[in-house]
């Protein structure tokens, strides 16, 4: 059976990395995006199991993806974690994101929602 698919939508390419090996130790097969406009086209053609979602992206602002995931019926069904710096950002996601994380973090609190996030597979 195949892993849960995770987006990993980071620019800061350590943080990234870091990311993407978080939800990997959680079971998810990770997959990490860059750039605004490459995320987009991305769930263009996949729908992931769970994005871990920065909000000051290059080319395309987090904020705009959350939108399109959220007004797209076919992904309505992906639980997001914002992950930010950006506390004013962030209020503006509240009541789209499944949860909000600001940077800087703890990675156990990170695991914790992960963890929650994990979709029953059978």
């Amino acid at each position: 059976m195949s892993k849960p698919v995770a987006l990993v939508v980071e620019d800061e390419l350590d943080l990234s990395f870091l990311l993407a090996q978080v939800v990997k130790l959680a079971g998810y097969e990770p997959e990490v995006i860059h750039s605004g406009d490459i995320a987009l086209d991305r769930l263009s053609q996949v729908i992931p199991d769970l994005v871990l979602l920065d909000l000051n992206l290059p080319k395309v602002l987090g904020t705009d993806i959350l939108k399109h995931i959220r007004s797209e019926q076919r992904l309505l069904g992906i639980h997001v974690i914002v992950v930010t710096a950006y506390k004013h950002l962030a209020e503006s996601v509240y009541e789209q994101a499944d949860h909000v994380l600001n940077k800087p973090f703890e990675f156990d609190q990170l695991t914790r929602l992960i963890a929650n996030a994990r979709p029953v597979v059978g």
